[in-house]
Order: structure tokens, then sequence, then C-alpha cells
């Protein structure tokens, strides 16, 4: 009895072991998720305790790119063992001005680019096509100060001057009181889709905190 036990734990283990190994190959993956934060409320939250250079008054950040992340329907992969090169420090400098730092930029490629199957520099490329094809709502830079609102808004916003998207291909998050991110569910070829369960986190304050731009 103990060694048929030990048998069948061993092949359990085998098998958790190919699945974790499956569920993180590169190209093996769904659908992605486009994060956008609003920089404002990260410099407040996090930015102006680093002392970010995209927090400086005057840069006028807005929707900057969090990441272009590959999603499962549940799930997704991370870290993932690829053949291809890391990007060069003038890659990820390039992406500054859309993901605001360097280091956010090789921090979203070691963790979701990497399993994309993808080349740094074509995860790079995607990633702005992407960024690109999303019109930011420009409502939200007329702002002059703090306001309090419901995270629907931002929704509707996003929905209104974006045609093609889905109400169920976006949704709000929120983090200690703020607005945090829009996140946009969007198929391999970039079109819109439906977000996975896991993926939709919609905030449901009715007073969320948004900053202006600096």
């Amino acid at each position: 009895m103990r060694l048929l036990f030990v048998g069948l734990a061993a092949t359990f283990l085998a098998l958790a072991t190919d699945t974790r190994a499956e569920g993180n190959k590169p190209g093996a993956f769904d659908y992605y998720v486009l994060a956008l934060s609003w920089s404002p409320n990260w410099c407040l939250l996090e930015g102006d305790a680093r002392n970010a250079a995209q927090c400086a008054k005057g840069t006028g950040h807005g929707w900057i790119m969090h990441g272009l992340w590959p999603q499962f329907h549940r799930g997704y992969p991370a870290f993932c063992q690829t053949v291809n090169r890391p990007p060069s420090r003038t890659m990820t400098a390039s992406m500054a001005d859309i993901m605001g730092t360097a280091g956010l930029a090789w921090h979203q490629w070691k963790k979701h680019g990497s399993c994309t199957g993808l080349t740094a520099s074509a995860y790079y490329a995607l990633s702005r096509e992407a960024y690109g094809r999303v019109v930011r709502p420009t409502v939200f830079r007329k702002l002059d100060r703090q306001i309090a609102l419901p995270a629907s808004v931002v929704e509707d916003a996003f929905l209104k001057d974006n045609p093609g998207m889905i109400a169920d291909g976006i949704t709000i998050t929120c983090r200690k009181n703020q607005i945090q991110e829009a996140r946009i569910c969007l198929s391999k070829s970039l079109d819109p889709v439906p977000c996975g369960q896991d993926v939709v986190k919609d905030c449901k304050l009715q007073k969320a905190l948004f900053a202006p731009l600096r």
C-alpha cells in the first residue's frame, strides 16, 4: 500500500510539473490583456515615493501602458524560458514614452513578453501597436483638479471613444479608493474580444479618486 501511494504521488507530481511547463510554453496562450495605468494616480500611490521620472511636473503622462499580457481563458503564463534574446537598453529606453520608464519595459518583457513567442523587438512593436489602436479618452486630460467619480464612468468613456470595443472586453480596476487601470482584452491580431472571468475585476466604487495631469 505504501509503495502504491508513493507511486501515485510521483505520477501526480509529474503530471503537475508537465502542466506547469505546458502553461509556460512561449506562444501558447489565448488572447492579450492591454493594461493602461492612469499615471497621476500611480504617482500618488507609489511613484512620488520612488522619485519616478514619469511623475515629474510637466511630463503630462496620462494613460500609460503598464503592459501587454498573454492570457489564458483562465490564468496566464509568466516568466517563460525563451530562446529569444532579452531586449537591449536602447530597446527598453525607446518604450519610455508610452510606458513611463525603461525599467517597466524591461520587467514587462521578462514577465510577459517572454511568453509571447515573439522576439523582444517584435513584442515591443506589437505593444506599441496595441497601445495606438486604443483611443484614450481626452476628457480626462482636461481635468484641472482631483475629482471623485463612479468607476463605471471611466469604462463608459472608453467605450464611447472606441466604437469597436465591447463592454465585456474592458474592466476598470481600483486601488486604495483610486482609479488604477483600464484593462482591455484583445485577440492575437489585436481585435476586441471578451475578457475571461479571472480578468474581470470591475471596480464598483461610486467615488473613485481621479487625479489630474501634472
